[in-house]
């Protein structure tokens, strides 16, 4: 209902259950996907999951009155591109499912917050793996990948390093494909796990 009195936001289908999100992506091919956790059948993690895996998916905004830092991570690890909680304005929700489909990441503060808290008292993640994964990048495409890790926008990067933004958009594109990743957020944990962030 929120997103259907908004001009700039169509909403082209529904799905109740985790399992009818395939079918209902390939039938009605939208940009994004609203995805709650709590489903039956299927949860919306599983489905998030088995979405980002398959090629030409739409980005997928997750919104849930969760905000658990085990499904906070793995939302984010599994592609999604942005972590809402429902107590998120009307308005903002609006704007974030607008800056996930442009390839943005979005995440609710107090999610921000616990993900930073989280990130800086876990225990590290095994570095050489994602170090390995990091080594296949030319320097450039490091600059770049650690540039998308300090959350800098295709601008900023284009001024930082000195490309045009249309460069930098050729240079994040590669580097989810060399690294099998969907999206910003997956290159920003990437670096992260690797210990260069």
């Amino acid at each position: 209902m929120i997103l259907k009195g908004t001009g700039d936001v169509h909403v082209v289908g529904e799905a109740s259950d985790g399992r009818e999100v395939p079918a209902a992506v390939a039938e009605h091919r939208p940009d994004v996907v609203l995805m709650d956790i709590r489903m039956p059948g299927v949860d919306g993690l599983t489905a998030t999951e088995t979405l980002r895996r398959r090629p030409g998916a739409p980005e997928v905004l997750v919104l849930t009155t969760f905000d658990a830092d085990e499904f906070v991570l793995r939302a984010l690890r599994a592609g999604a591109g942005g972590f809402l909680l429902k107590d998120t304005p009307p308005g903002q929700i609006r704007d974030a499912v607008l800056r996930v489909a442009r390839g943005e990441a979005t995440l609710s503060p107090s999610v921000t917050r616990q993900l930073i808290t989280h990130v800086t008292t876990a225990p590290p993640p095994d570095r050489g793996t994602a170090g390995r994964r990091l080594d296949q990048l030319t320097t450039r495409e490091l600059d770049v990948a650690l540039a998308v890790a300090q959350g800098k926008s295709n601008a900023e990067i284009s001024a930082d390093l000195f490309m045009s933004v249309a460069t930098v958009k050729a240079h994040v594109s590669r580097l989810l494909t060399k690294l099998d990743l969907n999206n910003r957020v997956q290159i920003a944990l990437l670096v992260h796990d690797a210990g260069l962030a």
